[in-house]
């Protein structure tokens, strides 16, 4: 009862009037129905959304991402890096010595010399020898007879102009055509207006005003205030408490919808992964997958170390064919000795391109103990 006695004012506000008291339950009735239809498509939507958002559209974009890289962007860049820069530089290179350098001779060494000494010092020659010169006396002749005589012919028309026409005119102004205007027109216009025309129209506008005030303005307002105010209040929170209900009921439904697609759908699924899937799949990596990216691992480090053994080879047999041709290479250490035989049994330096000594000579170690 308290509680009920604390909240019917806020239910029913003293100045409400009558139409508000009536149409209140009718009206929360209708738009209740109206409105639950909606906020359950409302909430379906929005959980298909968020169930599309979660399972389809973001594998789907990892998706997309992963194929963008690798089919577009991954070619794009070798194609950049390997193709299109090389290009540019050669078009850049070719460009600047093609155009760039040609105009900037031609500029640096034809141009600008044709037009300093061609142009620029003749030109400057011409104007402090003869320019200059000939403005310093055209500018003492205007200073000294022109500006004397521009000066009183200006002084004299001046005085003709404001004895003949100005002072005329302004005493014409002022004491003709001023007090006619004044005194012939004003004066009667303003009288007419304050005395004879003023009174009539303050009457009728005020009756006027009275009129409109009556029979427009206070029942307008009325009707405002007494009946489209607490309508449009009603409706409003009519609505409000329309969608909080119906958003119970679609939550409701919503979670028995839930319930029953977790035990007829969740629940088989979840089983069969569990016992079917994830043995298949262990097995599969464990039998398969794992064995396949040993080999390949293996099958990989062995062209590496091929291809390794191929380069040096090629190296080695490209450095033994240089020395073999020039005797010599581009370091100090790779040169031919001079002077030293190819291989002795005091010596361990060995040239690739100089026959090896025989390392024992019987006849040779005789003759020099003999000797």
């Amino acid at each position: 009862m308290d509680h009920g006695k604390h909240q019917a004012p806020q239910e029913y506000a003293p100045g409400e009037g009558v139409p508000a008291t009536l149409i209140r339950i009718p009206v929360r009735i209708v738009v209740v129905v109206l409105v639950l239809p909606v906020r359950m498509g409302w909430d379906a939507l929005t959980a298909l959304g968020h169930a599309a958002d979660r399972v389809l559209l973001r594998p789907l974009g990892r998706s997309l991402a992963w194929l963008l890289g690798a089919l577009v962007l991954t070619p794009l860049a070798w194609l950049y890096t390997w193709v299109l820069t090389p290009l540019g530089r050669a078009a850049s290179w070719l460009a600047l010595a093609l155009l760039v350098r040609p105009w900037t001779g031609l500029w640096r060494y034809v141009a600008v010399p044709v037009a300093r000494y061609g142009i620029a010092a003749p030109a400057v020659w011409l104007y402090r020898a003869v320019l200059t010169p000939l403005g310093h006396g055209l500018r003492w002749l205007g200073t000294a007879l022109l500006a004397p005589a521009a000066r009183g012919l200006g002084t004299g028309l001046a005085w003709a102009l404001t004895t003949l026409l100005v002072l005329p005119s302004a005493a014409l102004w002022r004491y003709v055509i001023v007090p006619v205007v004044r005194y012939g027109v004003t004066v009667p216009v303003v009288w007419l207006y304050a005395s004879v025309l003023a009174p009539p129209g303050r009457g009728a506008g005020r009756a006027l005003g009275r009129l409109v005030t009556t029979l427009l303005v206070t029942p307008a307002s009325w009707v405002h205030r007494r009946i489209l105010i607490p309508v449009g209040r009603e409706i409003a929170a009519a609505f409000e408490v329309a969608w909080r209900v119906a958003g119970y009921v679609s939550r409701a439904i919503g979670r028995l919808l839930a319930r029953i697609a977790r035990h007829l759908i969740g629940a088989p699924a979840s089983w069969v992964y569990r016992t079917v899937c994830t043995p298949v799949g262990h097995v599969v990596r464990d039998a398969v997958w794992a064995p396949a990216r040993r080999a390949a691992a293996e099958a990989g480090r062995a062209a590496r170390e091929a291809l390794a053994a191929a380069r040096e080879t090629a190296r080695r047999a490209r450095r033994d064919a240089w020395r073999a041709l020039t005797g010599s290479t581009d370091g100090a250490r790779s040169r031919e000795p001079v002077g030293v035989p190819a291989r002795t049994l005091g010596s361990t330096t060995t040239v690739p391109s100089a026959a090896q000594a025989s390392e024992t000579s019987p006849t040779g170690g005789r003759f020099a103990e003999r000797g």
